[in-house]
């Protein structure tokens, strides 16, 4: 008997970058020699919103959640000894995407590449940015302007790179419904495609469609996850053949890569985790019509902290084992003509419709953006809200708390820690680079990079340019902030409709009683310093804390310690801050010298973020009043402690 025909596996990826250029290096090259086919390059948070390593912003954030990348040095140590031409690269970048891509280019070049056979893909959405992610530079119309320049300039010089990757991932995480995830992500690949549609001749233009590739999230209820991802497929297609008229099928077709779910990865018993991704794998793989063409998996200890090698290497076991030791590949597709699969699909479908036709409404993704982020906050206070109520089970944090204690954690804690002195070293590389660069031909770069702004001629050419000068990040983003402006997204707070929490009728007495005793309304000060932008948690503690009564003040992402300190001057009784990028230390402690400075260290302080236990108690040590971890999901708790913090008789009787 023969072996049966087999699919070619998805491209098998793991999200990596840390510390050094040197060190991601490394890492790379290490994963690619134990069977991982595609690189999936994570940069830290200066890289992605366009500041430089010795940017005051960037104190605390560099090489913690990816790697730092301030110019072609960086880029050439990150890709060293790995053959670019003969490598499919996933950059996950979004505002910096074109210089991202300048600076891959130039690398490429140097390597003697042909850039024309380069794979790969920049993110490059702009939009998803806005609503739950939070690494946006400019304002959403020159930054659409901003992603069509890479789509146009790669279909002609890069014709094999995925220009524009419309990432719903991110909407997931910040809780959004299988309806919205699909509506949401469409309405993005529309806008791209309008702003596409003038600049290429209409023979080229079912081309560049079918260079568009999305990035989608895989949560635990993966059957309706993989009826998302076949309804995906048909939405797309109709989309492409009803409104663009593209009648060849090929230029149609969906296609994606993904990551499961990190949302859904608990801090309690993370060995579960490990279960959690698997099955969120299969949402993405079972269904032949609907299979990813690539997939990376997060590690069963994303909820704790960085995790180590081996852990990255354990999830890319997990992709190997089903795509080559199960038969899997080997048949068609298993869920064709399954009644309550078509019936889901449909369901989804409908529901998509719907939304699209109210963004639509709203003259489409960019005009819909505060829409959309208020839809999304109130989705996910709506699922915190079933959590805590147990309508939504998740074992080991509301159901099944019980156990041993995990024997993955170990004397590390589970998790890679990012030397401090890795700051430091990147600081002083940056300003070798400037030492040693042409300065002249850095000026005269950047000229014509703000001309090519300012006039709408695309970007690509005079960022790649600048590239090869030696212009930094900063710099790049810098031109883009003087011509276009810097945006601050809406934070969906103030526009989110109510959930009716269940049991607040206590805490909103509670509140009603301090405020009497304060002689006036509770005021809680939200921040989140640094550059992360993850804001989830941060709206979510705000609408909660709004709807408990207190006066809220948030101004939303990427606030320095400094800016920080002056809101609260304006009357916080308790100040809680929300840092989930790692950079609670450095940034916490700043805050609080400066609280203390400006006669404000009386004033409670609370953090919450993804903190281990060493660093929670340090946090403490400085005077921290109370550290919060993703273990600590009831919200109601929370709302309970910041009252009691903020109440005089309390602070009175310790």
């Amino acid at each position: 008997m023969t072996e049966p025909n087999r699919d070619r596996p998805w491209l098998i990826r793991t999200y990596a970058g840390h510390s050094t250029a040197e060190a991601s290096n490394a890492l790379y090259r290490s994963n690619l020699a134990r069977g991982q086919t595609g690189l999936s390059v994570a940069f830290d948070l200066p890289t992605q919103t366009g500041y430089d390593s010795d940017h005051i912003l960037a104190r605390g954030e560099v090489g913690k959640v990816g790697v730092p990348v301030c110019h072609l040095g960086d880029m050439r140590t990150l890709f060293d000894q790995i053959p670019l031409e003969q490598m499919n690269t996933s950059m996950t970048i979004n505002a910096t995407a074109p210089w991202l891509l300048a600076l891959y280019i130039a690398v490429a070049e140097e390597q003697g590449a042909d850039v024309t056979k380069l794979q790969g893909t920049v993110q490059n959405d702009l939009i998803k940015e806005y609503l739950s992610r939070g690494t946006y530079i400019c304002p959403p119309k020159p930054s659409l302007k901003m992603i069509g320049d890479v789509a146009e300039y790669c279909y002609a010089n890069v014709p094999k790179w995925n220009p524009m990757n419309v990432c719903s991932y991110h909407l997931q995480e910040a809780g959004a419904t299988p309806e919205q995830e699909l509506s949401f992500a469409l309405a993005t690949g529309i806008a791209v495609l309008d702003e596409l549609r003038p600049r290429v001749d209409p023979a080229d233009f079912p081309a560049l469609c079918g260079r568009i590739s999305f990035f989608v999230n895989a949560g635990i209820r993966f059957v309706t996850e993989m009826c998302k991802m076949r309804a995906f497929v048909d939405l797309w297609d109709e989309i492409l053949a009803t409104r663009y008229g593209i009648e060849d099928p090929k230029f149609r077709r969906f296609r994606y890569g993904v990551q499961v779910n990190s949302l859904g990865l608990t801090e309690q018993q993370p060995e579960n985790n490990v279960y959690r991704i698997l099955i969120e794998m299969l949402a993405v793989t079972l269904s032949k019509k609907a299979r990813a063409r690539a997939v990376q998996l997060p590690a069963w200890n994303e909820a704790l902290g960085l995790p180590r090698p081996w852990d990255q290497q354990w999830s890319m076991r997990m992709q190997q084992i089903l795509a080559y030791e199960t038969d899997l590949l080997e048949y068609g597709d298993l869920f064709d003509g399954n009644p309550a699969v078509d019936a889901k699909v449909e369901a989804l479908k409908d529901g998509a419709r719907a939304e699209l036709a109210n963004i639509e409404a709203m003259d489409g993704a960019i005009g819909a953006i505060e829409y959309m982020k208020a839809r999304l906050v109130d989705s996910n206070a709506e699922r915190l809200n079933r959590i805590e109520k147990n309508e939504t089970i998740v074992v080991g944090v509301n159901k099944w708390t019980e156990g041993e204690k995990s024997p993955l954690l170990g004397e590390d804690g589970g998790i890679m820690v990012v030397d401090p002195a890795v700051e430091q070293a990147q600081v002083a590389k940056l300003a070798e680079w400037r030492e040693g660069r042409d300065q002249a031909a850095v000026e005269a770069a950047l000229a014509d990079l703000r001309a090519a702004a300012s006039e709408g001629r695309n970007v690509m050419p005079a960022s790649i340019a600048a590239a090869k000068a030696g212009v930094t990040t900063g710099e790049w983003a810098q031109q883009m902030r003087v011509i276009h402006g810097e945006y601050r997204g809406p934070t969906g707070v103030s526009k989110a409709v109510s959930n009716k929490t269940e049991g607040l009728e206590d805490i909103r007495d509670a509140v009603n009683a301090v405020s009497d005793r304060l002689g006036k309304r509770l005021r809680f000060l939200v921040g989140k310093p640094g550059l992360d932008g993850h804001s989830n948690g941060a709206e979510q503690i705000a609408f909660r804390a709004r709807d408990c009564g207190m006066e809220i003040d948030y101004e939303g992402i990427r606030l320095t310690p400094d800016q920080i300190v002056t809101a609260a001057q304006n009357g916080a009784h308790v100040v809680g801050l929300s840092i989930l990028s790692g950079s609670h230390i450095p940034l916490v402690e700043d805050l609080m010298e400066r609280m203390r400075a400006e006669g404000l260290g009386h004033v409670p302080v609370i953090v919450g973020g993804i903190i281990p236990d060493e660093d929670a108690r340090r946090l403490l040590s400085m005077g921290v009043a109370k550290v919060y971890t993703p273990k600590d999901f009831v919200l109601n708790t929370i709302m309970m402690d910041i009252v009691t913090l903020a109440d005089p008789e309390a602070v009175a009787a310790e």
